[in-house]
């Protein structure tokens, strides 16, 4: 079995994490004032959503914005940082949760707006939370083959449509139960990430190329139902509302078993040993702690900004890392376990020798 993994690199490096934080700054107090009537309702008195999930504040982008823009800025800066030409770049994925159309490939838009190679591979990958390190992972086994040089990732979340209108949902329904089922949707954040990747051959700048040495999957689709964000009735209806659902106690438990199993799938089949630092998928204060208790992580080495930024689904990740390096969390020679538990659902770890 081992022998049919093929997740190593030895020629594939990080060359920059660019990104973009949404604007408007929405505190946790700010969304329980608005949840008045259901608090009013069933007794719940405010401070109940930052004491479950730790989060203070998340950001919203303006009410008109595409995720194209949003992520071409992004990827910009990635380039911009890498001091790669755009013309060098030889794929293109967009990785959100969410798409501006069903087609084409948003990732058309963010190609056209960054002038990117006409030779190009451009394309849209969807995996839930765990969208980025996939398309990372493609890009990785790409240049791994000799298929490309360079590859960017790009990707932009958006969350003011999804909460605004589940906290009305749970005023309407007034039901404890109800508000266990949408409370993860409260986490929700916004922001874009751009992650140029390549074979280190580009740019000047040889301290900022961190390598990707392998990583590992795995997967319990049996639990595929447990947090769903889509229509509200089965299918592609023509006439149904979006809405999100998470049985979150079903997700952190069966997630945290996965996590475990994944993880030792890691030590023992990466020539990388244990990470020193770590930067996860960020959730919420419940399920970090939980997290660092079942792999047995030092707090100490788990950068977090979840607090400030919410769970900004697939850009939570690289953002996260790159405020780590930005803050000296992340120092050169560094073995980072990049980590992330996805709905579906999966779990994907990645080394990265920074």
């Amino acid at each position: 079995m081992k022998d049919k993994i093929n997740m190593r690199y030895s020629k594939v490096f990080i060359d920059a994490i660019g990104y973009e934080l949404a604007p408007h700054i929405v505190t946790t107090q700010e969304i329980e004032d608005r949840l008045k009537p259901f608090y009013d309702a069933t007794g719940f008195k405010k401070g109940q959503l930052e004491a479950l999930t730790g989060i203070k504040e998340r950001r919203y982008w303006d009410i008109d914005h595409t995720l194209a823009q949003k992520a071409a800025n992004a990827g910009l800066n990635a380039i911009e940082l890498a001091q790669i030409d755009p013309y060098q770049i030889e794929s293109l994925v967009f990785c959100g949760v969410g798409r501006d159309g069903f087609e084409p490939a948003t990732a058309c838009a963010v190609a056209n707006a960054l002038n990117i190679s006409p030779d190009a591979y451009i394309y849209d990958l969807s995996n839930a939370c765990l969208g980025v390190i996939s398309g990372m992972v493609h890009v990785a086994n790409a240049i791994e083959l000799g298929q490309i040089r360079a590859g960017l990732v790009v990707s932009c979340e958006t969350a003011r449509q999804i909460v605004e209108s589940t906290i009305d949902e749970i005023n309407q329904q007034k039901s404890v139960e109800f508000y266990k089922q949408t409370i993860a949707t409260m986490t929700g954040g916004s922001g874009a990430v751009g992650v140029l990747m390549s074979d280190g051959s580009f740019g000047s700048n040889k301290i900022g190329h961190h390598k990707l040495v392998g990583g590992v999957v795995k997967q319990a689709s049996q639990f595929h139902n447990l947090c769903k964000w889509g229509f509200s009735q089965n299918g592609m209806p023509t006439d149904s509302k979006i809405i999100m659902r998470t049985d979150a106690h079903a997700v952190l438990e069966n997630g945290l078993t996965l996590a475990k199993s994944t993880y030792q799938k890691f030590i023992n089949e990466v020539d990388f040993g244990k990470p020193n630092k770590f930067i996860c998928h960020q959730v919420g204060s419940t399920h970090q702690q939980m997290v660092q208790q079942a792999l047995k992580i030092d707090p100490s080495t788990d950068f977090s900004t979840y607090q400030y930024l919410g769970n900004m689904g697939t850009v939570s990740l690289p953002i996260t890392a790159a405020i780590a390096d930005e803050c000296n969390f992340l120092l050169p020679n560094d073995n980072v376990g990049f980590m992330g538990i996805g709905s579906g659902l999966n779990c994907l770890i990645l080394g990265v020798k920074w």
